[in-house]
């Protein structure tokens, strides 16, 4: 069974390359909006640093420097296994304990608006990666949840908090799992949360987290919640890239 799959007892046959010789940053913060990427580059000074591979594309690395500190920003990939992979892959370009992830979720209550900030307190594991990361369970405790709910009241920033349900196949976010997540304290569906918090913990790395409410399962039919060509209040809005910086900021002290 894949919920077996963590082995605490024999050592990984390839292991992540750790630079000691990579710059320290005080957080490194991850989009998965090629359209944020492009307007964070376009917008503020940032100097590539590294960059690491896979057989579809490279990842580029960049310090960019805020307020007198030093920030890694990235483009990660989306779902589970790439974006846990990307992280572990970031140890060869920088130095850091702090990671803030940001992006786009799926909506299981319609009585949340759209573009609406959703703090993960749990993240349900539907999905492989946490299990070789942390012994089963059905949900992971996201452990910097109310430090980023402190941080979100101290900007006066609306949030709503609660349950998140992760998942690999959102092709099977099927009506009765639905309603079982909802029932369970889910508002929010995505594909990473509790695979980043599994390896974060593992490597005793600080994860910090939020979501764009973005398209409503909570509805007769989905509902998209927006339209092809709009950027406001969705996973492509930039405004949710001045929070992460916010928020990097803030948990550097």
């Amino acid at each position: 069974m894949i919920t077996d799959s963590f082995d605490s007892n024999s050592k990984a046959i390839i292991n992540p390359y750790v630079n000691e010789n990579a710059p320290m940053v005080d957080a490194c913060i991850l989009t998965f909006s090629d359209k944020i990427e492009r307007t964070v580059l376009q917008n503020f000074e940032c100097k590539e640093i590294g960059r690491f591979n896979c057989a579809t594309h490279d990842t580029s690395v960049y310090l960019l420097k805020h307020n007198g500190r030093q920030f890694a920003f990235y483009k990660t990939m989306i779902g589970a296994p790439a974006c846990v992979g990307t992280v572990e892959d970031s140890f060869a370009v920088i130095k850091t304990k702090r990671y803030v992830v940001f992006g786009g979720a799926g909506c299981l209550d319609k009585e949340i608006v759209h573009g609406k900030v959703m703090i993960p307190t749990e993240a349900y594991r539907d999905e492989g990666t946490s299990y070789h990361y942390a012994p089963p369970s059905n949900y992971i405790e996201i452990k910097n949840s109310a430090t980023v709910a402190r941080f979100m009241e101290d900007k006066g920033i609306p949030y709503i908090m609660g349950k998140t349900w992760t998942t690999d196949a959102f092709y099977r976010e099927t009506e009765d799992n639905f309603r079982k997540r909802k029932a369970d304290g889910c508002i929010s569906v995505e594909m990473e949360c509790a695979a980043l918090q599994a390896m974060c913990d593992f490597r005793g790395l600080e994860f910090y987290t939020f979501f764009t409410s973005a398209d409503l399962l909570d509805a007769p039919e989905w509902d998209p919640r927006h339209e092809k060509s709009e950027i406001k209040d969705t996973q492509h809005d930039s405004g949710h890239f001045d929070i992460a910086l916010a928020l990097a900021e803030y948990i550097s002290g």
